[in-house]
């Protein structure tokens, strides 16, 4: 869906920079889909300004009423983006450090990022390469824009790193009709990704293995519960893929995420959740840095993980039985050596 003007709106809380326009005559809400998403769902609680995200889209789906618009550079924002940008504002306002920024690819500098409306993308230019020369994120009033943005505040340096890659592939192949394997393998984690972190290797290693019962059932002691603070934990999945966030609006099982292990010490499930999450971006933004600078590099590398199976993200695997379904626990393509 393209966003359009009629889409635009702002709040009280929107920055102050942010010059206000007259209010169009009527103004479309957000649509019914946003009404569906669950937002105490334990896959959503690593976000960042969740319960802000949370309290002011569901307003907003079902809100009525007239609401001015603004603008960002002359071209207007519409809903989601205006909803971010307030997000990333109020998760800066206290710290010292600046707000995220664009990783620069050669002469191309640095610049902050901010959410703008799908319509100040330029017709037939690269999505990736206007987000790296502006730091404009175009964004439309859908429910994967809204997720997309949701991981763009909580990892935002892994979300740079994605961008600046893509620019490294496009200025060294050109955009064909084949991404290559580099853009294959950022476009199928950043759409469907999460992240292990354990600090019990033989877990990952289970996990990388598709050994089921070795990284899901045995250790479920060890996993971190999302609903209530363990700080004796010693394994957690975080997800990273807006469009995996996206379908789990509505469950399935066979619903399956391309992931990567992330070592930590049992430190890590003491820390603030935020403290975490911040900790995470730098280490995710490492391990994928070294993994895209591989010849070698490949979508294959990312381990299988059927999402509903994570420990206390779904109430049916309580049940060991929920696991002997082979249609979604599947037996591995490769073995570890």
């Amino acid at each position: 869906m393209t966003a359009t003007h009629s889409r635009s709106t702002t709040y009280s809380h929107v920055p102050a920079n942010m010059p206000t326009e007259a209010p169009f005559d009527s103004l479309p809400v957000l649509d019914d889909s946003f009404a569906d998403i669950n937002w105490q769902a334990p896959w959503l609680t690593h976000l960042s300004q969740l319960n802000y995200l949370s309290k002011t889209v569901s307003d907003l789906s079902c809100a009525n009423e007239k609401k001015p618009y603004v603008t960002h550079d002359d071209w207007p924002i519409d809903i989601i983006a205006d909803v971010l940008n307030t997000a990333f504002t109020c998760q800066y306002k206290d710290s010292q450090s600046a707000l995220p920024s664009t990783k620069p690819i050669q002469s191309n500098l640095a610049h902050p990022l901010t959410f703008v409306s799908q319509n100040a993308l330029p017709e037939g230019e690269a999505y990736e390469h206007f987000i790296a020369i502006t730091g404009n994120i175009p964004t439309r009033d859908n429910l994967h824009d809204l997720f997309n943005g949701s991981i763009w505040l909580t990892f935002p340096k892994t979300k740079a790193l994605f961008n600046y890659y893509h620019m490294k592939e496009i200025e060294a192949q050109g955009i064909g009709e084949s991404r290559g394997r580099v853009r294959d393998t950022i476009t199928i984690f950043d759409e469907n990704g999460a992240v292990l972190v354990t600090a019990e290797p033989s877990i990952g290693d289970a996990l990388i293995d598709f050994n089921w019962q070795e990284s899901l059932v045995t250790p479920r002691g060890q996993w971190d519960d999302p609903r209530q603070a363990n700080i004796g934990a010693k394994v957690a999945v975080y997800i990273f893929g807006h469009a995996l966030l996206e379908q789990l609006v509505q469950p399935r099982k066979p619903l399956c995420a391309h992931s990567i292990v992330i070592h930590v010490t049992q430190d890590f499930f003491a820390l603030p959740l935020s403290e975490r999450m911040s900790y995470l971006d730098n280490q995710v933004a490492d391990y994928m840095d070294k993994l895209l600078s591989q010849d070698n590099v490949t979508p294959r590398q990312l381990a299988p993980l059927p999402i509903l199976g994570v420990p206390h993200f779904w109430s049916d695997n309580e049940h060991p039985s929920f696991y002997e379904d082979r249609h979604v626990f599947r037996s591995g393509r490769r073995k570890r050596t």
